[in-house]
């Protein structure tokens, strides 16, 4: 435990964080401060944790055509954030109080993307959310992905069947009032979650790391293109508390566990003219929870 009240420069809330409409656990004294909670696979948290994890993956986004050696593609997607089940915001593993809050979600995660051609066939991907507070959360989140097309048969019509091999990755933070935002907050019951006067500023740590397997079918003259896509993502999420108790408690618990999880998803995307497209994908860890992209892609030719 640690004496007195800790300050810290950070932009107040007025709602819980909703740019990834995620909600984890609202502490109470009956919490195990300074401390390292390891929940099970099964446990709420660790589900929780899992759950929000879908729709910040790294899939193909709805474009998996190659690229020539140096040639950029452009993309910007909006991936649609699906809400947990009361159930399991019901903490069970970490905490002694428990509380379960309704939160305003954003149902929308928004995320630009860049592709460029490498020499080989391959094709190297990424995605950066700076440190931008955005409805109440700040994220700041970096992905990367390595493909590789084949090409496995030729069409009469003068389409492609191929096969591509990608992998993938997610590091990084969202912070923000997540388990005790400003309207939670309480000073009649010291036995109770949220008792304080300021809201948390708690940290959520995604980390995964994948790989998938995808079959692309692409239309004469590569006006449009759909796949379907597997594969099994590595998660290593983890989420830090930060909130201060009224009488000088701190509480910064933090939660840990590792988890494997199976994907499969489908997109596709439809050329608008000879550089632009529309893109759309379903993506689903059928464990967890299901999300869909739509966005659109510019390829400088």
């Amino acid at each position: 435990m640690r004496a007195t009240s800790i300050s810290r420069s950070r932009p107040y809330a007025t709602r819980t964080v909703s740019l990834f409409g995620f909600l984890v656990i609202a502490s109470g004294l009956g919490a195990q401060t300074n401390a390292t909670c390891r929940p099970d696979e099964d446990s709420n948290e660790a589900k929780l944790l899992a759950f929000f994890a879908t729709p910040i993956a790294f899939s193909p986004g709805g474009i998996t055509d190659a690229l020539p050696p140096w040639r950029v593609r452009l993309a910007l997607e909006a991936s649609y954030v699906p809400s947990p089940s009361r159930e399991m915001q019901q903490p069970e593993a970490c905490y002694g109080v428990k509380k379960t809050e309704n939160t305003d979600l954003s149902p929308v995660l928004p995320r630009p993307r860049v592709a460029v051609g490498l020499p080989g066939g391959f094709v190297l991907e990424g995605s950066y959310l700076p440190p931008i507070t955005v409805a109440d959360a700040e994220p700041n989140l970096g992905s990367l992905a390595l493909s590789r097309p084949w090409t496995l048969r030729e069409s009469p019509d003068g389409g492609t069947i191929a096969l591509v091999l990608r992998m993938h990755g997610t590091l990084g933070r969202v912070r923000g009032s997540i388990t005790c935002p400003d309207e939670s907050l309480q000073q009649s019951d010291p036995t109770a979650a949220c008792y304080g006067s300021e809201a948390s500023w708690d940290t959520y740590e995604p980390n995964m790391f994948g790989g998938e397997v995808t079959l692309a079918r692409e239309g004469a003259g590569q006006r449009w293109g759909a796949y379907g896509t597997g594969g099994v993502t590595l998660l290593r999420p983890r989420f830090e508390v930060g909130f201060q108790y009224l009488g000088g408690i701190y509480d910064d618990t933090k939660i840990v566990v590792d988890m494997t999880r199976f994907a499969i998803g489908g997109g596709a995307w439809y050329r608008v003219g000879s550089a632009a497209a529309i893109t759309g994908e379903l993506y689903s860890v059928p464990t967890d929870a299901t999300t869909f992209r739509i966005g659109g892609a510019y390829t400088f030719r």
